[in-house]
């Protein structure tokens, strides 16, 4: 089982009701290694990512059971998963992510995600961080790395995460539906793993920039980021800055002319 500290207290919120049937509805290696270490009936991984269905294939092949699958598609296509119900739903982070895949999609995820909850969604995610304005160094330092990683992917044509603070994800899940029975924040220390992990992601998208003399003035100045983000980090013993969250909801009954699953075969037209 995973020593998550969010994981752990998704089990707590749990509290002894039986998983049965999950879905984890923004899959990585980490949420469904934890999920299929579950006692589950069933478990159903969704990714938009080829190559994350790759990777959590390769990850949970020995986990896998017949009744296990995992499925490529994105959540703006109304027939995925269309008229199935899962006992426990998973959103690992994955509200961030949406915008990468289904961009401007975010605002209806939660509603998307409804009809599919018959008992429990646990939402994980992470507290915007790169627009702020810290005034400690180690939250400069963080929300210096989380912008120059920003830049980088935009000027090499993909797009960024866009992540959304725990009180939107509490009105969302309101509004959607759901009746949230319990959230928490989880602070975070960021370390030496995550510092080079940004780095390299920047580093990796240089020669895709379209100007040779802007690459190489990124180069320099990312090799400067690390340096200063590594010595930082020795000196304080990690960089301290902003949380996760993790808020558990249950669906609230629809009326019939709002329900937006009416039949097993039928569902809403979200888009």
């Amino acid at each position: 089982m995973s020593s998550s500290p969010i994981f752990r207290r998704i089990a707590a919120l749990q509290r002894g009701l039986p998983w049965g049937r999950v879905l984890d509805a923004g899959t990585g290696v980490h949420s469904l290694r934890w999920v299929s270490g579950l006692q589950t009936e069933a478990w159903t991984a969704v990714t938009a990512s080829e190559g994350m269905a790759r990777q959590v294939r390769t990850a949970v092949r020995r986990a896998m059971r017949t009744q296990d699958r995992i499925v490529e598609g994105d959540w703006t296509d109304p027939g995925l998963l269309a008229g199935e119900t899962f006992d426990t739903v998973l959103a690992d982070y994955l509200l961030g992510a949406v915008d990468g895949f289904a961009p401007y999609f975010q605002s209806r995820l939660f509603e998307r995600l409804r009809p599919l909850v018959g008992r429990r969604l646990y939402v994980v995610g992470l507290q915007p961080y790169v627009p702020g304005f810290p005034q400690d160094e180690a939250g400069r330092m963080v929300v210096e790395m989380g912008r120059a990683r920003d830049a980088c992917l935009l000027l090499a044509g993909e797009r960024t995460y866009r992540e959304y603070p725990l009180d939107w994800v509490l009105r969302a899940l309101a509004q959607a539906g759901f009746r949230v029975i319990g959230h928490d924040r989880f602070p975070i220390r960021y370390g030496r793993t995550y510092i080079d992990a940004q780095i390299d992601m920047c580093e990796a998208r240089l020669p895709r920039l379209v100007d040779a003399g802007l690459a190489a003035s990124m180069q320099a100045y990312l090799h400067a980021l690390r340096e200063r983000a590594h010595a930082l980090h020795d000196r304080l013993g990690g960089l301290a800055h902003g949380f996760d969250y993790v808020a558990a909801a249950e669906p609230l009954p629809l009326p019939p002319s709002d329900a937006c699953v009416q039949q097993k075969d039928q569902v809403c037209n979200l888009l």
